[in-house]
C-alpha cells in the first residue's frame, strides 16, 4: 500500500486538534521524519509533506517545532477581522455584532511566554518555531492560507485598556536559523506582539498576507539576501515596526499597503542594494521610512507617502516620540536613489513639534552621493478631527482634500554630516535646506501666487 505525504489535522489519529493543534502537528512531523528517515532513496528520500488545516478554530497549547525541509502547512482562509475594533466597542453591544473573532482556518495561540529581549526568549512565545542548524540549511517551509490569532493583548495600553497595548509576548512564526526559499503567503496575523520574525533568510517570499493589529508585523533579523516582501496589507502598533530588515542585500519591498499606527512603515538597518518601490505608506508620525546604519545603494522610488493625524479616539495622543523635523523619509547612508515619490503631509500646524519649525519631508542625515530627484510634495495645514469610529474616522480623513491652507515645509534637508549629494526638482530654492557648496541642488521654479478671488481649483501650491 502506498503511503501518503498529505495529512489532515482533523483526521490524524494522535491528539485532539481543537484542544491542542500544536501537539497534533508535532505528531505529524514526527511521523514524516520516521517515514522519511533516509536521505537518498532512488534519487529522493525526503520529499516532505503537506499538513492541511480545514476551516475551524484550533487552540494551540503546544509550540509547533519544525526541523525538516519541504513542509507546507496550509489552511482554507486567512480569516482576518479587526479584533481592535471589537475590543473598543462597548461590551453591551457585542451581542449585536455579526462575529466576535477572526475566522477561516484559525490558530488560537494559547501559550504563556516567559518573555525577554533575546532571541531564545522571543522564540518561547512563538506558535510556530522553525529551528534547525547544520548543512544544508532548512529549505522550502511554507505557511499558507490560515490565521494565527494571539487572542488578547495584556500590556499597559492607552486609556488603561490592555487590548490596545499591542503586547503579549506572542509570535506567529519565528525562524531561528539560516533558511532558504521559505514562503509565507495568503496568511492572516492578528493580536500578536510579533507576527513574523525570521533570521538569516535567503530567497524568502512574504507575499499577499494580511498582517495587522500586531505589535510588529515583519522583521527580518540577522542577515539575508535576495528576498521579497510584496503585495501585503500591513499595520503595526505604535511601539513596533510594520516592515523591518537588517543587514540584507537584494531585498525587494514592493506593492505593499502599509496602514498607520506603526512607529515606522519601513525601517532598513544596514541594508544595501535593495528596492523600496510602488508601496502605499500611511502614518500618523514622522519617520515613516528610515534608511539607517549606512544603508547604501538602495532605490526608494514611486512610493506614495501620506502623513496625517490619528483620528480614532482610543489612540489620541499616542505617537512614536519623533519630532517633525526628523523627516518622513530619513536617510543615513550613501549612494541611495530617492526618485519619483509622492509625499502628502496633511497635518495641523499647531500640533507640530518643535513648535514653529517647518516639518521635514526628506532628510539626509549622513553619507555621500545620494540622488534625490523629481519628488512631489503636497503640504497642507488642516483642522484635524477625531471619531469614536475607527473605520469612519479614518476614511473621512483620507477623503478630505478641500483645504486650501498651505503648510510651510522643508522638502529636503541635508545635514552638515552629509555631502556630495544631488537634489533635483524636489522643492523650491527656499524649501531645500542644503549647503550649495557641498551638494548639487537644482530647485523647482516657483509659480506666482493665486490672484484675489481665485476658486479652490485655481489655488496652486508654491
Amino acid at each position: 500500500m502506498r503511503s501518503t505525504n498529505r495529512y489532515d489535522v482533523t483526521t490524524w489519529s494522535d491528539g485532539d486538534p481543537f484542544d491542542d493543534v500544536g501537539a497534533v502537528i508535532n505528531s505529524i512531523i514526527a511521523d514524516v521524519k520516521r517515514r522519511q528517515a533516509v536521505a537518498d532513496v532512488a534519487d529522493g528520500g525526503k520529499p516532505g509533506a503537506v499538513i492541511t488545516i480545514p476551516p475551524g478554530d484550533y487552540r494551540l497549547r503546544t509550540q509547533v517545532v519544525i526541523d525538516l525541509s519541504f513542509l507546507r502547512i496550509e489552511g482554507a482562509g486567512h480569516g482576518f477581522t479587526s479584533s481592535s475594533i471589537r475590543f473598543n466597542v462597548p461590551e453591551d453591544e457585542w451581542p449585536d455584532l455579526h462575529e466576535l473573532w477572526p475566522g477561516g482556518s484559525r490558530i488560537l495561540v494559547d501559550l504563556t511566554p516567559r518573555g525577554g529581549a533575546d532571541a531564545g526568549d522571543e522564540a518561547d512565545g512563538a506558535a510556530f518555531l522553525v529551528a534547525r542548524t547544520g548543512s544544508p540549511r532548512i529549505s522550502s517551509v511554507e505557511f499558507s492560507g490560515f490565521c494565527i490569532d494571539g487572542l488578547h493583548f495584556t500590556g499597559d495600553g492607552p486609556g488603561c485598556n490592555p487590548e490596545n497595548s499591542y503586547a503579549n509576548g506572542k509570535t506567529g512564526i519565528h525562524v531561528a536559523d539560516a533558511n532558504d526559499s521559505f514562503r509565507v503567503t495568503g496568511m492572516g496575523f492578528v493580536y500578536l506582539e510579533n507576527a513574523v520574525t525570521i533570521y538569516n533568510a535567503d530567497a524568502l517570499s512574504i507575499h499577499d498576507n494580511f498582517i495587522a493589529e500586531c505589535g510588529s508585523c515583519i522583521e527580518l533579523r540577522g542577515w539575508g539576501q535576495a528576498s521579497k516582501i510584496t503585495d501585503n496589507l500591513i499595520g503595526a502598533g505604535p511601539a513596533g515596526r510594520s516592515i523591518y530588515a537588517e543587514h540584507h542585500g537584494g531585498l525587494l519591498i514592493a506593492a505593499n499597503n502599509v496602514f498607520p499606527r506603526g512607529s515606522s512603515s519601513i525601517h532598513l538597518h544596514g541594508v544595501t542594494r535593495s528596492s523600496v518601490t510602488g508601496n502605499r505608506l500611511h502614518s500618523f508620525y514622522p519617520g515613516m521610512v528610515i534608511l539607517a546604519a549606512n544603508s547604501s545603494e538602495n532605490l526608494v522610488g514611486s512610493n506614495h507617502f501620506l502623513r496625517d493625524h490619528e483620528p480614532w479616539t482610543p489612540f489620541l495622543g499616542v505617537d512614536n516620540g519623533l519630532d517633525d523635523d526628523y523627516g518622513l523619509l530619513a536617510v543615513s547612508g550613501s549612494d541611495n536613489s530617492v526618485i519619483g515619490n509622492h509625499f502628502s503631509e496633511i497635518v495641523e500646524s499647531a500640533r507640530l513639534r518643535p513648535e514653529g519649525v517647518p516639518p521635514v519631508i526628506i532628510r539626509v542625515a549622513d553619507g555621500t552621493g545620494n540622488f534625490v530627484a523629481t519628488n512631489h510634495i503636497v503640504a497642507k495645514d488642516v483642522s484635524a478631527n477625531s471619531s469614536d469610529s475607527c473605520f469612519e474616522g479614518q476614511v473621512d480623513a483620507l477623503l478630505t482634500t478641500d483645504t486650501v491652507r498651505e503648510l510651510e515645509v522643508t522638502t529636503v534637508a541635508v545635514d552638515a554630516a552629509s555631502a556630495r549629494n544631488t537634489i533635483l526638482d524636489s522643492g523650491s530654492d527656499e524649501q531645500v535646506r542644503a549647503d550649495r557648496a557641498a551638494n548639487a541642488v537644482r530647485p523647482l521654479p516657483t509659480l506666482p501666487a493665486p490672484s484675489p478671488g481665485a476658486t479652490d481649483r485655481d489655488v496652486v501650491r508654491t
